[in-house]
């Protein structure tokens, strides 16, 4: 490899490598997985050496591999057979915010079907705008706008239930305490 493809490649990896892992991770919820589409997604920039007219394009090259990949590691048979052993644990994707309510939020949207969770992700993650998420995911901007209503009503009322569930628990405790 050339001293400036060399450079394109780290300058690329050091640009995407955030974006690629947390979208793998986001779309296949597992840490082994989402590593192993990250590789792919560079492997794949590696080989092919794309070229793009502008920065959007290559952002969006690389959002829509890490997509393809991930579509194709849940797809195979391996991830049919293989049952997952590892829990989810505080090693996650996403480890930008701590604390009790961002974990739960995180919980709640890796928990969302993938038509609500990718548009979701794109959206607040990523920033894109719904026609951006539309042309990435080759579907129409009112498909988009709809799953990300969709979605954010599912993680409302998610994220309800559990805080009525939460206070259902403390009122019990303090009854229980008092007897």
């Amino acid at each position: 490899m050339k001293h400036a493809e060399e450079s394109r490649v780290l300058e690329c990896y050091q640009t995407y490598k955030d974006t690629v892992y947390k979208l793998a991770y986001s779309y296949c919820k597992d840490k082994s997985q989402a590593e192993d589409a990250f590789q792919e997604v560079f492997y794949k920039f590696m080989k092919r050496s794309p070229k793009f007219k502008t920065r959007e394009h290559e952002k969006a090259w690389f959002i829509r591999t890490t997509i393809n990949v991930c579509k194709d590691t849940l797809k195979s048979k391996w991830n049919r057979v293989v049952v997952q052993l590892e829990e989810w644990d505080s090693d996650r994707a996403f480890q930008e915010g701590s604390g009790d309510l961002f974990d739960e939020l995180r919980e709640v949207i890796l928990s969302l079907p993938e038509k609500y969770r990718v548009p979701i992700h794109l959206y607040y993650y990523e920033e894109y705008s719904v026609r951006e998420i539309a042309h990435i995911l080759h579907r129409g901007e009112s498909a988009v706008q709809t799953q990300l209503q969709r979605g954010r009503e599912k993680i409302k009322q998610s994220m309800e239930r559990s805080a009525k569930y939460e206070a259902e628990s403390r009122y019990l405790q303090r009854s229980h305490g008092e007897c």
